[in-house]
């Protein structure tokens, strides 16, 4: 099938497997699964500020269904979500204003994919290192407390004296997150997480959690499950500003996010019921080397030349 906006000539089956693969992804990882979908639709032929554009618009309709099965979960820290989305804007300007600049000397394929590549093999080694270090501390088994609780608990033993400090920089006006567990945080850290998340989701295209859920994590020491949920709701904010920022530089080809979305719709479901049977660090470990995948693909691409066909 052709997509005269874009100029690509691309499979409609494939779009549809790749949109329901992603939607699992983001439903299980509070992610928009863009580390694997943008490499994926440049793979296909898609250049790549379109990549970035329709990435971005195909994931609003899948956070959507996503965000509302963990709402019913009680997975959404609202209050964090919230304060994020400000941070998240600021950033938005910033990665478009980059992708605008790098088309005027036509060096967006390049440029995006080789910080791309960059990004997810840190990221995948990283979370891998972590997840199984976390895996290996010894079960917290106190009684009284539920297995998730179990697995918070576990994770703050992980994270240790790196989150403490980041929770108790002493940088005004700080706030509480009740839903979280954590009784006081600086406000500026949570817009410094959310301001990067916010350039790497217009520089690279999608929700940026795979930047965004891990910071949140590791990071502000929020509890995996919840980080999950309350990336993603933060996700229906920053891809519907970020893909509307695009398709005013006409980055976006809507055909193929709307024959994506078909398949992410029902994925997403699936992925967010899925988080009910795994604790934090198994969730983790699941994720580590998925970027590693993406980064993958973007470099047969380039050394291939497939993506200019």
């Amino acid at each position: 099938m052709h997509f005269p906006i874009s100029g690509v000539t691309i499979d409609p089956i494939y779009l549809i497997a790749l949109g329901f693969f992603v939607g699992i992804l983001g439903g299980f990882f509070g992610v928009g699964g863009s580390f694997l979908a943008g490499p994926a639709l440049f793979a296909f032929g898609l250049p790549m500020n379109f990549v970035v554009g329709t990435d971005l618009i195909h994931i609003v309709g899948k956070s959507i269904v996503a965000a509302r099965k963990h709402r019913a979960l009680g997975n959404i820290d609202l209050r964090l979500a919230l304060i994020m989305v400000v941070g998240t804007v600021a950033g938005i300007q910033v990665g478009v204003c980059g992708i605008e600049a790098l088309k005027k000397i036509n060096r967006v394929d390049w440029v995006v994919g080789i910080v791309a590549i960059v990004v997810y093999t840190a990221i995948s080694i990283f979370v891998a290192w972590e997840g199984w270090h976390t895996s290996k501390l010894p079960e917290l088994k106190a009684k009284g407390k539920t297995e998730n609780q179990s697995a918070v608990a576990k994770d703050k033993m992980a994270f240790g004296r790196f989150t403490r400090w980041i929770q108790q920089v002493p940088l005004h006006p700080k706030i509480s997150l009740p839903h979280s567990g954590i009784q006081s945080i600086s406000v500026w850290a949570i817009l410094g997480v959310s301001f990067i998340g916010g350039v790497f989701s217009s520089f690279l295209g999608g929700g940026a959690g795979y930047i965004r859920m891990p910071c949140m994590v590791y990071l502000l020491g929020i509890p995996t499950h919840i980080a999950v949920g309350t990336d993603l709701f933060e996700i229906v904010v920053s891809a519907s500003i970020g893909s509307w920022q695009h398709a005013l530089h006409g980055n976006v080809d809507i055909l193929i996010a709307l024959i994506m979305q078909t398949g992410a719709s029902i994925g997403a479901q699936i992925g967010a019921t899925l988080t009910q049977y795994f604790t934090g660090p198994r969730i983790r470990l699941a994720f580590a080397p998925l970027p590693l995948l993406g980064a993958g693909l973007i470099v047969y691409s380039l050394l291939t030349g497939h993506h200019t066909k």
